[in-house]
């Protein structure tokens, strides 16, 4: 566990957060579809990754207030990007799932990020990619705590 009396890894974590951060303003930039908010294309990838859900479900893995939840809900589906359909337990309560514009719209966005990624990493050295593809699983975990 990092010991930030330490002055080495209080100057780690200090690096991770300055780099992630300015890795992902540089990554939000590469986006195919400029007209979604960076909200919008969280809740698409949140959808994306876990499935279906309702908007309660989507605002607390999103971590926003469930009003706010149901007007980017509301928002992608005018775009076409999702459709509500009732629940099938709870006639009362809405699913949220993404269409196949969104899944579309989500791999191409995925595609372009992926090859500025790999242009960016075309410039490191053999040792530097190798240990960038070891630490990549680790930033995952991260990502996920």
């Amino acid at each position: 566990m990092p010991d930030l009396s330490r002055g080495e890894d209080a100057e780690a974590v200090n690096a991770l957060r300055s780099a992630t951060m300015r890795l992902a303003r540089r990554l939000k930039h590469q986006r195919v579809d400029e007209s979604l908010s960076p909200a919008e294309m969280s809740v698409l990838g949140t959808l994306a990754r876990c499935g279906s859900a309702t908007p309660g479900e989507l605002a607390r893995k999103e971590h926003v207030q469930p009003p706010s939840m149901t007007r980017i809900v509301a928002m992608l589906e005018a775009k076409g990007l999702v459709r509500l359909e009732p629940h099938r337990d709870d006639r009362r309560q809405k699913v949220v799932t993404q269409t196949e514009q969104a899944e579309a719209m989500l791999l191409a966005s995925r595609t372009k990020r992926n090859a500025w990624l790999a242009e960016l990493a075309g410039q490191l050295d053999e040792d530097e990619w190798a240990r960038l593809r070891a630490a990549a699983p680790v930033l995952e975990k991260l990502a996920r705590l």
